[in-house]
């Protein structure tokens, strides 16, 4: 896919899936910012050229919408943004404070419609519109343990991609991926001690997603191919879990 003269911006784009996404964009020839609370000795780069970055915490609306001004200021328009910053630590449900719950849905949440807002300004005013592409959870359909907040953080950024969508049509096209476990170093703590082995054989497809695949999927999304489809969702999982009945009863 060329996107070349096409300008990206991704938040979270420092470390994880952000930053495979921010290099998939550049290795496909856009120019790509990335937005994160502190800069990181590496930023993402491909193609011979490296993102910039812009320093945010978009929990706060008058950062995030700065953090799109600035990209836009860089970049000199806004043809994509991947609404990627985001995540929980595990908590229980019991005890977990309110402070906690507000965070995660802020991050989760209220951050992504915080960006979408000012991006879908300056989308609205390009002749050719733009894509906004939200990277939620299974946890919003399939929640686990632990998760309660996080959970109902990510439902509410699915719901919010399809009202978006349908008020935002047809100049902004705004899509969700639902992500399932992917192997990254701040997930490692939810692999077990085999490496992801045994989590592997309960995922239809065999094996836990990377990075890459999500990336791929944003790529399809912001591209021409996906010029008509808008408020979808499509789930980057390997076909979810293996029933438990079934993993139980199968030996």
């Amino acid at each position: 896919m060329d996107f070349g003269s096409q300008a990206v911006l991704v938040t979270g784009g420092t470390k994880g899936i952000g930053f495979v996404i921010a290099e998939s964009f550049l290795a496909a020839g856009a120019d790509v910012v990335v937005g994160g609370r502190a800069e990181p000795e590496v930023l993402p780069s491909a193609g011979g050229r490296t993102a910039r970055f812009v320093s945010a915490d978009i929990r706060d609306a008058g950062a995030a919408a700065a953090l799109v001004e600035q990209a836009v200021g860089h970049l000199g328009r806004l043809d994509v943004l991947v609404n990627n910053a985001g995540g929980s630590p595990p908590a229980d449900a019991t005890t977990v404070s309110p402070r906690f719950v507000e965070k995660i849905v802020d991050l989760n949440l209220l951050a992504p419609f915080y960006v979408a807002q000012p991006a879908n300004k300056v989308m609205q005013a390009q002749e050719t519109g733009g894509s906004i592409i939200n990277i939620g959870s299974v946890a919003a359909i399939d929640p686990q343990p632990g998760m309660a907040a996080y959970s109902a953080a990510k439902a509410g950024l699915l719901v919010l991609t399809r009202a978006l969508a349908l008020e935002w049509s047809p100049k902004v096209r705004v899509n969700h991926i639902t992500t399932g476990l992917i192997r990254t170093e701040s997930a490692a703590w939810a692999y077990g001690e085999d490496g992801g082995a045994a989590v592997a054989e309960l995922i239809p497809m065999g094996r836990m997603a990377v990075p890459a695949d999500v990336a791929n999927t944003c790529l399809y999304l912001a591209s021409d191919l996906a010029s008509y489809v808008t408020g979808a969702d499509i789930p980057v999982h390997g076909g979810g879990e293996v029933p438990a009945r079934y993993v139980l009863t199968r030996n």
